[in-house]
């Protein structure tokens, strides 16, 4: 039996849109994932805290990906102690999986950052990285990154390694932002078309990101 190809998306989703969602999907269809985990941060090493609760945004993403099989809620940073440290948690996963491709998905915003994450040069030992970026975007990366980025830059043979290597994906890019929908629903202005109608509902019905909460 061939081991499942395993995404990683992490996030305060704080709250879940479909910002998120469009380009996972098309990551997961382009690299034949059989399922994208989504990993909502704890304690975020690069921002501040969510608004939102974590038993909130499980909730949230749980409802986002109902009708959609492809995608898993993972709540595993939810109970470490401590910052939600990407190499902690590819740690982590690499022991539930240990015969898996693990495919850690990056915005390009997020993965020109990389060198300030903790530990970031373990990251490839453990998981494929993802970069999902517009079709004909540049990069705009220090020397050193670009080297290390050329240098793991995937072919199509390193589909059968379990990590290490670096995948540029074209995706469908979507303008927006959790801080702005937290913004307009502070606002009282419409948030639809953004997230999915589940999520609405639920932020309404608990007064989450209002004037009043």
């Amino acid at each position: 039996m061939v081991a499942a190809k395993v995404g990683i998306l992490g996030g305060t989703f704080d709250p879940i849109h479909f910002g998120h969602l469009r380009p996972a999907l098309d990551v997961a269809e382009q690299l034949t994932l059989d399922h994208i985990r989504l990993i909502p941060s704890a304690v975020p090493p690069h921002r501040a805290p969510p608004q939102a609760t974590a038993q909130q945004r499980v909730t949230m993403l749980q409802l986002a990906i109902k009708n959609n099989d492809r995608f898993v809620v993972d709540d595993r940073e939810l109970h470490r102690e401590g910052p939600s440290y990407t190499v902690d948690t590819l740690m982590s996963l690499r022991q539930q999986f240990p015969e898996s491709p693990l495919y850690l998905l990056l915005g390009t915003d997020a993965f020109v950052e990389i060198q300030t994450w903790h530990n970031w040069t373990q990251l490839i030992e453990l998981s494929h990285i993802v970069v999902m970026q517009r079709a004909n975007e540049t990069l705009t990366m220090s020397d050193e990154l670009t080297g290390w980025y050329q240098q793991h830059l995937a072919v199509d043979a390193d589909q059968e390694q379990l990590a290490g290597a670096v995948w540029p994906v074209d995706v469908t890019q979507l303008a927006i932002s959790a801080t702005e929908i937290r913004e307009n629903m502070s606002k009282g202005l419409s948030v639809k078309f953004l997230m999915p109608d589940a999520v609405i509902n639920l932020i309404e019905m608990l007064g989450l990101y209002s004037s009043r909460s």
